[in-house]
């Protein structure tokens, strides 16, 4: 459960999904303008109660996505009573009158649901699932149960224990990481104490410990009602039928009392705000905003694109003058967060060693003002609409899930009443000029209107209070007052619907002379294409000595091309609407690119010039230099990437190739050498080392001309990289590596597990799917749920070419971390003595068999998907029978390969936290030597060897 904020990365992107009745261009031009005829087919209609559902039928997959908004966020809450909306959002997950505690995960993921949660913004609360089409039932089942019956079983006892949760999901995601005050200070800047977007939409410690049972139960009964609410349905089904099922489980759900309209008016600003908020951080952060036009009202397209114009991307004005050619800022964004009350456009940038934020700021505010006075130019305009209209027609791939096409119809829904606005989105930019824009920048980015924040090294100043606890008698108390009468065939989970054949797309193969493998996923249904090309040249190959050599080489791939500048290239992929990447692995090295099918032949050549021709130029090479020590500086500030950095040395050593992170060390990133560049990318960069994958609106015959004539000629011997072997195993022990301060400790508890190509590989998927794999796995409902430690725990098997790390996970209030890591050993010495039971071993198996039409839901995951199966060397057939496979796993075999890579006494368990606070009680443990680092992993202090338990 997550709540959202338009702060940075939420702006109106436009991530959308649907099925596309229509998307022939509108204009053809040379800048490969996207499609604005695109329409989205839907059937609107409303219950008795109030309800309104909407119908999208999309047969592409035996999926189907079911999305239920209620209207209500901290827009509807009461001063001093933040936080509600949010609460709800996980309250809604806890269990209703026929549903049980902590069983609506179970029966999602045991369906094989491949996106459950549930998310609040300011103006909305939604939830969602994508599951097997024949599973249609069961989520309206559950959907249906906690709209009506959820007040049959909130009692006090689950409101602390969700208070709990939320208030550790504060500390993880607002407090613990750098500048999350700080952003938090910005929108208290802009909106006065009292309004509803005032602060986060977490709310704030002392309002959630206030809330009172009756204060939370009114609540629900005012806002979680089918009058106030509306239900969009998505993918594989027969309509009738899902008309019927919805009657079937909601018509009977009665209306609650009518939803006043929204009557809160937001105060201009008439005069510079300013504030400057010290944190736990090593670089200044500056952060300009202003309130600016309503969501879909006249000017939040122009915004949409301003933002585009001014920091979003290489392209960007903001990116080119800070840190392209002043090189003061480390990184820049601009966002424009459309709300109901007042949009919220952002500009933020974080300042190089050295560079004070005054600085920042004067230069940030004279572009601010060269495009109030000048305006953008057409071609600034037009490269900016066709970025956000073809990611518009790319999001159109996926079914549900953030921003999917069954939360586009509700989102139409919410703000306009019109779930097939979705032509008329498009036309807002087609209508949007360089004059228009201007005017709505020159009204409302003005400097009297502005709030200006700085984020600066300093002291963390949190505002946490204690953790209420509940007399007995009020834990007790069962107020089970429902808002309507039982329905006794509830009771009763519905069977799923006939399965569907299960036919999980196999791609095509073939090769160029040259070596160069190809593969090929056809998919017609929209006109979108993903390109990723793989090179076996990650972190494992890199030279001795020389870690990070692998990422430096990609990061340099999208900095220049032998015909293209650094600013150049990224003006070519805005023109035609694509996006470009360059990453780095420890297994392999890739560039992805996405866009309209139009614009393939585009596409390619720009693909196979960065790829190919990629020009090391010094002065790029320093400046991205620069970028990375910064970056690795910028860790510090990080609890979770200290604790994965740490883990890693700690497990392999500094000397083999997977003990440091992919980005290398300080000393390595400053030694790397131009030709060290060169001679990794020459040696490691050929085509009998890569494969071009391709998903989409393109044929073979297509694919085949492409291929040939791009990457035809490329040719180079090189040696493929060999697989580090596993360290030696040592004994137990724990790594505290202390930061003072710190609201919450990250844990690693892990060791060295198995290679990709593990015999064991679906057995140890089985196993950990029950450890840690899921949100109703034994972990994270012991440390959350039960003990309400953890906004969320887990635990994974990386796999990797070599013997990637097995660990658990999860950020922890300070003042529990030993007992979490307590817990943590607990849950996995009792998977290694004791069999799964019944229900574990089928709810693991058919999660993992029925989620794997997501794999290939939409062609960037189809990609990703196609990508493994060249590096990890798997037969095309793989997915297609890996359900077999799942199917034969037996309780024996869990337990088996539980007992064989699971062991103890050899895991290392890594802390990040405030050592005086919790170094004592760790070393009660008992799990073997202390150590302390700093936060460059210097020694501290080695306490002296305890027993092990």
């Amino acid at each position: 459960m997550l709540y959202r904020i338009g702060f940075p990365a939420l702006a109106m992107v436009f991530v959308l999904t649907a099925t596309l009745a229509s998307a022939q261009a509108a204009k053809n031009a040379a800048g490969g303008a996207a499609p604005t005829s695109a329409t989205i087919a839907f059937e609107k209609y409303k219950l008795k109660n109030g309800l309104e559902v909407i119908l999208s039928e999309d047969h592409r997959l035996p999926m189907v996505a079911v999305n239920l908004w209620y209207h209500v966020g901290p827009s509807h809450e009461k001063p001093g009573r933040t936080g509600f909306a949010h609460l709800f959002e996980h309250m809604m997950f806890q269990g209703s009158r026929h549903i049980g505690d902590d069983q609506h995960f179970k029966f999602l993921e045991g369906a094989g649901a491949s996106d459950i949660n549930g998310t609040t913004d300011f103006d909305r609360t939604n939830y969602f699932e994508t599951l097997p089409s024949n599973q249609l039932e069961l989520a309206l089942w559950l959907e249906s149960d906690r709209m009506g019956y959820l007040l049959d079983t909130l009692d006090q006892a689950k409101l602390t224990n969700q208070i709990d949760v939320v208030r550790n999901e504060r500390r993880q995601g607002v407090e613990n990481p750098p500048y999350g005050l700080v952003e938090e200070a910005v929108y208290q800047q802009l909106f006065p104490k009292g309004h509803p977007y005032y602060a986060y939409v977490i709310g704030s410690h002392a309002d959630l410990e206030a809330a009172h049972l009756d204060d939370v139960r009114d609540f629900f009964k005012q806002y979680y009602a089918p009058n106030n609410a509306s239900l969009a349905i998505v993918g594989d089904f027969d309509k009738a039928q899902a008309k019927a099922l919805v009657e079937k489980y909601f018509g009977s759900i009665p209306a609650g009392p009518p939803v006043e309209p929204l009557n809160v008016k937001t105060p201009p600003i008439t005069s510079e705000r300013r504030k400057v908020v010290t944190d736990r951080v090593e670089l200044p952060k500056v952060y300009l905003a202003w309130i600016t036009s309503p969501v879909y009202k006249p000017g939040d397209a122009e915004f949409d694109l301003a933002a585009r114009i001014l920091g979003q991307g290489k392209s960007s004005r903001l990116y080119k003058r800070l840190v392209y050619e002043d090189q003061i800022a480390q990184s820049v964004n601009v966002t424009q967060n459309s709300l109901i009350l007042g949009s919220v456009f952002a500009i933020e940038a974080t300042a190089k060693p050295g560079v004070k934020p005054e600085q920042l700021e004067a230069a940030i505010t004279e572009e601010v003002e060269k495009l109030r006075e000048q305006g953008p130019t057409a071609a600034e305009i037009e490269a900016a609409r066709n970025v956000i209209q073809s990611t518009i027609i790319r999001g159109l791939e996926t079914l549900g899930g953030f921003g999917g096409v069954a939360d586009r119809l509700n989102q139409y829904n919410h703000y306009l009443g019109d779930p097939g606005y979705l032509p008329k989105d498009l036309a807002r930019y087609d209508q949007a000029t360089p004059e228009s824009v201007r005017k709505y920048v020159r009204e409302q980015l003005t400097r009297n209107a502005r709030v200006v924040v700085y984020g600066v090294p300093g002291e963390k100043v949190i505002d946490d209070v204690p953790r209420k606890t509940a007399s007995e008698a009020e834990q007790k108390k069962q107020e089970m007052a429902g808002t309507m009468p039982d329905e006794t065939w509830r009771a009763q989970p519905p069977k799923p619907g006939p399965v569907s054949k299960l036919s999980l797309p196999a791609p095509v193969k073939f090769q160029l002379p040259n070596g160069l493998n190809v593969y090929l996923l056809e998919r017609h249904n929209l006109p979108v294409i993903s390109v990723n090309l793989a090179v076996l040249a990650g972190s494992e190959a890199n030279p001795k000595g020389r870690p990070g050599t692998a990422s430096f080489t990609a990061d340099m791939l999208d900095e220049g091309t032998e015909k293209r500048a650094t600013l150049q290239l990224a003006q070519d992929v805005d023109k035609i609407g694509a996006t470009l990447a360059a990453t780095s692995t420890a297994d392999y090295a890739s560039v992805t690119m996405r866009s309209l099918t139009r614009n393939a032949e585009a596409l390619f050549e720009i693909l196979s010039d960065v790829a190919l021709h990629p020009a090391f130029t010094p002065a790029e090479i320093e400046r991205v230099r620069k970028e990375r020590l910064t970056t690795l500086l910028q860790q510090r500030d990080n609890p979770t990437q200290l604790g994965i950095r740490t883990f890693y040395r700690e497990l392999y050593g500094s000397g083999h190739p997977y003990g440091t992170i992919d980005l290398g060390t300080e000393t390595s990133n400053k030694a790397i050498t131009r030709e060290d560049l060169a001679g990794f990318w020459k040696q490691r960069y050929v085509p009998g080392n890569s494969a071009l994958v391709v998903a989409g609106a393109l044929s073979e015959a297509e694919l085949r001309s492409l291929a040939t004539k791009y990457f035809g000629d490329w040719s180079g011997q090189g040696e493929k990289a060999t697989p580090p072997e596993a360290p030696i195993a040592g004994a137990r022990r724990v790594v505290i590596v202390d930061k003072p301060g710190a609201p919450q400790t990250y844990v690693r508890v892990g060791q060295v597990g198995v290679p990709r190509s593990s015999p064991d590989y679906v057995p140890l998927e089985v196993m950990n799917t029950t450890l840690g794999g899921l949100f109703s796995s034994r972990i994270n409902l012991n440390l959350r749920e039960q003990h309400g430690y953890t906004y969320g725990a887990f635990s994974a098997f990386v796999y990797r070419r070599g013997p990637g790390p097995f660990f658990a996970g999860s950020s922890i209030r300070t003042d529990v971390t030993a007992p979490a890591i307590g817990e943590i050993f607990k849950e996995i010495e009792r998977m290694r003595n004791t069999d799964l039971t019944a229900e574990e071993l089928r709810i693991a198996k058919d999660f993992i068999s029925r989620s794997l039409p997501g794999l290939f839901e939409t062609t960037l995951q189809a990609v990703n998907t196609v990508r493994d199966m060249y590096v990890y060397d798997l037969p095309l057939t793989y997915y297609s029978e890996l359900p077999k496979a799942v199917d034969e796993v037996t309780a024996a075999d869990v337990r088996r390969v539980a007992q064989k890579y699971l062991t103890p006494e050899h895991m290392i368990v890594v802390s990040v936290g405030d050592r005086s606070k919790i170094q004592p009680e760790i070393e009660k443990l008992g799990l073997g030597t202390v150590e302390v680092r700093d936060l460059d992993g210097n020694p501290v202090q080695t306490a002296q060897a305890t027993p092990g338990n």
